[in-house]
């Protein structure tokens, strides 16, 4: 096996045994599965640069270098063909689209593998064994030993060629496998995942070879926070056609997130009845029915027969919103019943819709019904759309169970933020790690703090009683506003908890944990016999009542901190877990502090038991 970072640098010997120049880089033909090397570039006298034919003029090659067929007299310069690249050039330290695994990955180094006369490509190193062997196929080695040593080994993480598609460089003409799936042939939730991967640069650049249907198809799969980010880096036509092709309540959403000069022209530029359609949601409140209901329904009159509706279900536009269900109207657009697709094709041709659909207590919602629970509706009955209709009972449009779907994972994610979860199941790494180390035991490193503060100030004689007791207080702290968010994502929607009634269960909640704290440390100072003597007592006891006074005012503390997060919530802003709990653990630390210092200044201790 061959590597092209070992092989850089290596010199080039012509049929005389004379060295010539040193490789700087190899080409592929990309047509292949394996693609052999085409080109041999390498650097002659004074730097000069040489490319020349691998079939013609490479006899060998080996870890030590290449030796050609001819004299250096002889050799003839040829040319980069269209469907070539240069490995060291186009790959090496590139991004590329790993269409297999579907995320984006950086090439640290090239495995090549000799097959007869020839040298082909495998595919690209993405691990850490790459970079190591950039810097050093001594370190690589180092590495290596030490990993089987401690029984991980440390393998290679490498992608085949026949997964690989280029961003850098506009390969759009370029095939590059057989039986490779370029990014245009992903699925557009798949594409949405990977250009969210991407700088904003490069993601433009991929999105180049999207044809305009899966392009705008990735749109709507993509987050939130990047959708208007690529409709602003689209030229105004492109934009304006994408958007036409989208859903119109995708394609509302985009647009009420753009600012007000860019909307309207994106507006005037779609035909008459794709902009109607978005106007006409545009009106509707976030985070409601109306805001996440689409136009695109099927309805009929009650009058019409079951041949007509499917005649007129085979006329819809190719990119009409799937149809799940058939809505009976009268006159006056007055939704009046609904009938399944089951049902339609299995009755009669002669038979009128309106005898078939099903009319008894029908499930609407009003436009300005929380999205929340138009999700919970659809969820609870098993519908597959639910009718949005006005206080006249016209239909103005449906919510699909994708638009619900959607809405449950926004509120998942939301209640795992205020928590202070992650969803990120790929932080693999030592930083990850260390993040994930620091959200969930950030008392010791604040206790650790404390601890180097307390030494610096010389106030330890002080505060060693506070040093002792703190983690109980910092854990009781944490304890205290992780109930409290919890408590927030339980009863967001409870207008029964009030905040009288929050108040009143934390003072009693306090005052309980308080005494149980004050009582266990007491027992632990007071205790006879020779156990007494390995415990400082007068410094631990000067810090027992603060300890108590503060695990009370802290919990007490979490009242003020529901409300406030209430009301964030109440704002449409999500509330900080993670936040509430540092800055209770912050309090709750300031304050043992003060309070400890201050009853040492004066001798004040506990009663004794």
């Amino acid at each position: 096996m061959f590597y092209l970072s070992q092989m850089l640098g290596k010199p080039v010997t012509d049929a005389t045994g004379e060295t010539i120049g040193k490789i700087s880089d190899l080409a592929i033909a990309t047509g292949e599965v394996f693609p052999c090397i085409t080109s041999l570039a390498f650097l002659g006298p004074e730097k000069t640069p040489f490319m020349i034919s691998w079939r013609k003029y490479v006899e060998a090659f080996d870890e030590d270098g290449i030796t050609l067929k001819v004299g250096a007299p002889d050799i003839r310069f040829s040319y980069l063909q269209p469907d070539e690249v240069l490995l060291s050039r186009d790959l090496m330290s590139k991004q590329i689209v790993d269409t297999q695994g579907l995320k984006v990955v950086r090439v640290n180094d090239l495995k090549l593998s000799s097959s007869g006369d020839q040298l082909r490509l495998l595919g690209a190193e993405v691990g850490i064994r790459g970079i190591l062997r950039g810097i050093s196929s001594h370190l690589e080695a180092v590495v290596l030993a030490i990993s089987k040593l401690v029984r991980h080994p440390l393998k290679e993480n490498i992608i085949a060629w026949s997964y690989m598609d280029l961003l850098e460089r506009d390969l759009s003409q370029v095939k590059l496998s057989v039986s490779h799936r370029r990014l245009h042939e992903l699925h557009p939730a798949d594409v949405a995942d990977i250009l969210e991967q991407l700088e904003p640069r490069q993601r433009a650049l991929a999105f180049a070879h999207l044809d305009n249907a899966q392009a705008a198809e990735t749109i709507s799969e993509l987050e939130d926070e990047y959708q208007s980010d690529v409709i602003d880096d689209l030229s105004e036509d492109r934009a304006s056609t994408l958007l036409a092709q989208m859903d119109p309540d995708d394609a509302a959403d985009i647009i009420g997130d753009l600012p007000y000069g860019k909307a309207e022209t994106l507006l005037r530029l779609m035909g008459v009845r794709e902009e109607r359609a978005i106007r006409s949601l545009l009106g509707y409140k976030e985070k409601t029915a109306g805001g996440i209901m689409t136009s695109e329904f099927f309805a009929v009159s009650e009058e019409t027969t079951i041949r007509e509706t499917v005649e007129k279900l085979r006329s819809l536009d190719e990119d009409h919103e799937p149809v799940q269900y058939v809505y009976t109207v009268d006159d006056a657009n007055r939704l009046t019943g609904v009938i399944s697709m089951r049902t339609l094709v299995l009755a009669d041709d002669d038979a009128r819709v309106g005898d078939l659909a099903y009319k008894e207590d029908l499930q609407v919602v009003l436009p300005d019904v929380d999205q929340e629970e138009v999700a919970r509706e659809i969820n609870k009955y098993s519908l597959l759309a639910m009718p949005v209709v006005d206080e006249d009972g016209k239909i103005l449009g449906i919510v699909t169970i994708d638009d619900a779907l959607d809405v449950i994972e926004e509120e998942h994610d939301e209640d795992l933020a205020i928590v202070g979860a992650s969803r990120d199941d790929d932080a693999t790494g030592i930083l990850d790690y260390f993040k994930w180390f620091l959200r969930r035991e950030f008392w010791l490193l604040l206790w650790a703090i404390c601890a180097i503060v307390v030494l610096a100030t010389s106030t330890l004689h002080h505060l060693a009683g506070a040093l002792v007791l703190m983690p109980l207080v910092l854990l009781v702290a944490d304890d205290a506003a992780t109930y409290s968010i919890n408590s927030l994502v339980d009863y967001a929607d409870d207008e029964e908890v009030t905040l009288s009634t929050i108040f009143v269960r934390d003072l009693v909640t306090g005052l309980l944990v308080a005494l149980l704290a004050w009582l266990i440390i007491s027992l632990l100072v007071n205790i006879e016999g020779d156990a007494s003597d390995a415990i400082p007592v007068t410094l631990l006891s000067s810090a027992v009542l603060p300890a108590s006074i503060t695990i009370l005012v802290t919990i007490l503390f979490t009242t003020l901190a529901s409300a406030l997060a209430k009301h964030r919530h109440d704002r449409g802003k999500v509330p900080s877990g993670f936040r509430v709990s540092i800055i209770m653990m912050v309090f709750s630390c300031l304050l043992l502090l003060g309070l400890t210092y201050a009853a040492g200044s004066i001798g004040l201790l506990p009663l004794p038991l």
